[in-house]
C-alpha cells in the first residue's frame, strides 16, 4: 500500500517536472435576483414605409412634343418652379385666333346695341313697328352672347397655353423621369413624381387591442394619447426628429384585425424620402410587471422555465410564461413566479435539478 502511495506521487512529481498541468476542481459560480415588479417602458415596433404628405404624379395637361426637361431626378423644388415646357406654338396660334373671333364679336355686338337703342327711342316716336323693335333687340342678344361664346373660347385657348409650361404644384423632391425632350406626350403621359417632402408620412398597421386601451372609450381623443414616436431606418439608425400619430384608419383589416395608421415626421433637411422602408417605434407605458434578464429562462421544446431557489438553496425548476419586450436583454414574466422569488440567472443553462447554488 505505501509502495502503492510512492508510486503516486511520483509520477505526480513526474508530471509536474514536464511542465504538465494537472486538472483541478472548479467550484462553478451562479448569480440570482429576487424577482420584484416595476413600471417600465416598451418599445413596440412595427414596419412602416414612407411617403410624401403632397405626393403628386406629374402629366400633362395637352398633348404636343416635349420641348424642355428643366429639372433632373432627385432635384429639390419649390412650388411654382417651372418643371417641364410642351410646344406652345399651335396653342399661341389657337389663343390668337379666339382674341381676334372675340374682337370681331366685340364690334358686332357694339353694331347691334346702336341698333337697337335707336329702334327704342323711334318706337317712343311711333315711327318703327314693334316688330322692328322686338328685331333689334333679338340682333343685340345674339350679339351678346356670341361675345361670351368666343370669351369662352379665348379663356380656353389661354388656359391651354398656359399649360405647356408646366411647374410644381408643391415644394418637394422630384422623382423618376421617363421621358425626354422631343418625345410627343398627352394627358395620359406620366412625367414624374414630385414628392411634397417638407413632411413625410410613415404608414403603419397596428392592432386593434393597442388602439382601444390608449383611447379608454374616447375615440376622438385617441390620437392625443400617443405619445411621440420614433423613425429607425433598415441599418438600426434612428432619425433624429420624432414624430405624431395623425391619422388612424376607421375600419379594422378583418384578416390582421389591425388598422392603418400614419406617423407624420418633420423633414426640413429632405433627408427622408417617399418609399424608404423602416420601423416606426412607439414607446408604450406598462405598470406593475416582473421583469428579467433573457439568460434566466431556459428554453425546453416549447416550453420556458426558470430556476426558483429553495429554501435548501437548490434549485427547482418552474414553468413560466414569458412576453418580449423588444429587448434583447430582458422579458416579462406573466405567470408562474411571483414577487419575492430567487432565481438563478447567470448559469441557468448549466444547472441540473435539484443542484445547490447558494452556500
Amino acid at each position: 500500500m505505501k509502495a502503492k502511495h510512492l508510486t503516486l506521487l511520483a509520477v505526480v512529481a513526474l508530471l509536474t517536472a514536464c511542465g504538465m498541468d494537472i486538472p483541478q476542481a472548479v467550484q462553478t459560480s451562479y448569480q440570482t435576483m429576487t424577482i420584484s415588479k416595476s413600471d417600465i417602458t416598451v418599445p413596440l415596433k412595427y414596419s412602416a414605409t414612407l411617403k410624401g404628405t403632397a405626393d403628386v404624379t406629374i402629366t400633362p395637361q395637352v398633348s404636343g412634343q416635349l420641348m424642355e426637361v428643366c429639372i433632373t431626378e432627385g432635384q429639390q423644388v419649390k412650388k411654382g418652379d417651372v418643371l417641364f415646357r410642351i410646344d406652345s406654338r399651335n396653342a399661341q396660334l389657337e389663343l390668337e385666333s379666339a382674341e381676334a373671333n372675340l374682337l370681331a364679336a366685340l364690334a358686332q355686338e357694339s353694331s347691334a346695341k346702336l341698333e337697337y337703342e335707336s329702334n327704342k327711342n323711334l318706337f317712343a316716336k311711333g315711327i318703327v313697328s314693334q316688330y322692328m323693335l322686338d328685331n333689334a333687340e333679338n340682333q343685340y342678344k345674339q350679339a351678346q352672347a356670341s361675345v361670351a361664346q368666343y370669351q369662352a373660347t379665348a379663356n380656353r385657348a389661354r388656359v391651354n397655353l398656359g399649360y405647356c409650361t408646366i411647374t410644381a404644384p408643391v415644394s418637394g423632391v422630384i422623382g423618376s423621369i421617363p421621358v425626354y425632350a422631343g418625345d410627343q406626350v398627352s394627358p395620359s403621359t406620366y412625367l414624374t413624381l414630385l414628392s411634397g417632402n417638407s413632411k413625410m408620412y410613415a404608414e403603419f398597421s397596428v392592432s386593434e387591442s393597442v388602439l382601444e386601451e390608449r383611447a379608454n372609450g374616447d375615440a376622438e381623443g385617441a390620437l392625443d394619447k400617443f405619445p411621440d414616436v420614433t423613425f429607425l431606418f433598415k441599418s438600426g439608425t434612428e432619425y433624429n426628429q420624432k414624430g405624431r400619430i395623425t391619422s388612424i384608419t376607421g375600419t379594422v383589416d378583418r384578416t390582421t384585425g389591425a388598422l392603418t395608421c400614419k406617423a407624420t415626421f418633420p423633414n426640413p433637411k429632405g433627408v427622408l424620402y417617399s418609399g424608404i422602408q423602416g420601423t416606426v417605434v412607439i414607446p408604450y407605458d406598462v405598470k406593475d410587471v416582473m421583469v428579467v434578464p433573457q439568460n434566466a429562462v431556459v428554453r425546453l421544446q416549447s416550453k420556458s422555465l426558470v430556476y426558483k431557489v429553495g429554501a435548501d438553496s437548490c434549485a427547482y425548476s418552474t414553468i413560466v410564461e414569458t412576453v418580449g419586450i423588444g429587448s434583447d436583454r430582458d422579458l416579462i414574466i406573466t405567470a408562474g413566479v411571483q414577487a419575492g422569488d430567487v432565481i438563478v440567472t447567470e448559469g441557468a443553462n448549466n444547472l441540473v435539478e435539484g443542484q445547490k447554488v447558494l452556500f
